[in-house]
């Protein structure tokens, strides 16, 4: 079943009947998002170091599986729906990170190149992905909303919009605090 986004209502009622106990709503409720998460994990990877060892349908599926976890969450929308995975994703992809750190350090493991990076979207500033996950945990203690929305973009995939909507903000907001989170990251991780 081939499910779009513009069939967010019936994602919207999936989420409210999977937080009530029906458990059948969850697995309707993949139907409808997994492409979509698929796609944001797919774009996330690729930029990413060759030979990563997570792969998508990798990604995705550990995210669906805490996610899961989250029955008891007060779901809003679609949105807030992908603002929670885009969370779950970038703890996945830290913790993947930190143990293949934690290998080479005890010699066993991936022959990794020593410059692992990753890029901000729409910029050429790179970076390591732990050195992120410290600097948007900096940035939250002084700017939440900036490191929710370098969250959501980068890890999340949501759009200016989307993540406008999850913040509860205009995306006017959202670009011009994007701007000022990017160049607050090149200056904190160079």
């Amino acid at each position: 079943m081939d499910h779009h986004p513009q069939e967010a209502p019936a994602i919207t009622l999936l989420l409210q009947k999977w937080r009530q106990g029906d458990s059948d709503a969850f697995a309707e409720l993949t139907q409808y998002v997994y492409h979509d998460l698929r796609r944001r994990a797919s774009a996330y990877l690729r930029q990413e170091r060759p030979g990563h060892t997570l792969e998508t349908s990798g990604l995705v599926h550990e995210a669906f599986i805490k996610l899961i976890d989250k029955q008891e969450v007060e779901w809003h929308d679609r949105n807030h729906f992908f603002a929670i995975a885009a969370q779950v994703m970038r703890r996945i992809l830290i913790d993947h990170a930190r143990a293949r750190k934690r290998q080479k350090r005890g010699g066993k493991g991936e022959d990794l190149p020593l410059d692992e990076v990753r890029a901000v979207p729409s910029s050429n500033f790179q970076f390591d992905l732990l050195g992120l996950d410290e600097a948007l945990l900096k940035l939250a203690t002084f700017d939440e909303r900036q490191a929710r929305i370098v969250e959501l973009k980068y890890f999340g995939g949501l759009t200016l919009e989307e993540t406008a909507n999850v913040l509860g903000v205009s995306p006017v907001t959202v670009k011009r605090d994007w701007q000022i989170a990017k160049a607050w990251l090149r200056a904190e991780l160079k």
